[in-house]
């Protein structure tokens, strides 16, 4: 079956939103970073428009910039919020992010769910493998697609670099390791849409990434 996948640009850090769906409509929400009624009016624009029906929301990792919409998307669609459990700390401590940089927020509810590598993620009879691929942060997750050869990979690895690593929790050595056994395996074609910025492939980060080679 064919997934279709839209992604939004939201809130003062250029986070990328993903709203995953397939032909019965049936959708999921990664990352809502909406931080403004006009941004939130997009996405519940874009979902009305296409007849969707939101079943889940869940977070490839939790910094503040993809958690922004978290309250929001909850409680309009009635959602439980999935994440990593290694995440929790970094939810939790969103609030006090947010006064750091002068930005407005609520916190979300907690997690409901939490996701690791043993769960499996369907969605119009289409299997995605979920990878825990820490270093950006304790319990990023990434959401693999063989059979529309896509990852949603949250802040992992982006085009021409990788997440940060001098955030509370992050590890260089430790996220290098997790680009190198969990995503520079996967086929060279398969597409990456990051938490920022423009998608890339596979083979490309491979030969071309400055930070983390073969």
């Amino acid at each position: 079956m064919a997934l279709h996948l839209k992604w939004f640009t939201f809130n003062p850090f250029s986070e990328n939103t993903y709203i995953l769906y397939g032909d019965n409509k049936d959708c999921i929400i990664f990352d809502p970073g909406c931080s403004s009624m006009q941004e939130e009016q997009m996405l519940t624009q874009f979902i009305d428009e296409k007849k969707l029906v939101p079943s889940r929301l869940i977070l490839t990792h939790a910094h503040i910039d993809h958690v922004m919409g978290v309250k929001f998307i909850a409680g309009k669609y009635g959602l439980k919020l999935e994440m990593h459990e290694a995440d929790l700390p970094v939810y939790e401590s969103a609030g006090n992010i947010a006064r750091v940089y002068g930005l407005p927020f609520n916190q979300g509810p907690q997690p409901q769910i939490f996701l690791d590598e043993q769960d499996e993620l369907v969605i119009d009879h289409t299997l995605l493998q979920i990878f825990h691929t820490p270093g950006h942060s304790p319990g990023s997750i990434c959401f693999y697609c063989k059979q529309n050869n896509f990852l949603i990979g949250g802040d992992v690895l982006f085009n021409g670099s990788i997440g940060r690593t001098d955030l509370p929790g992050g590890d260089f050595d430790i996220l290098s390791h997790s680009i190198k056994s969990k995503l520079y395996t996967l086929p060279d074609e398969t597409t990456v849409f990051s938490g920022h910025g423009s998608s890339t492939k596979i083979g490309q980060e491979k030969l071309h990434n400055p930070f983390v080679t073969i």
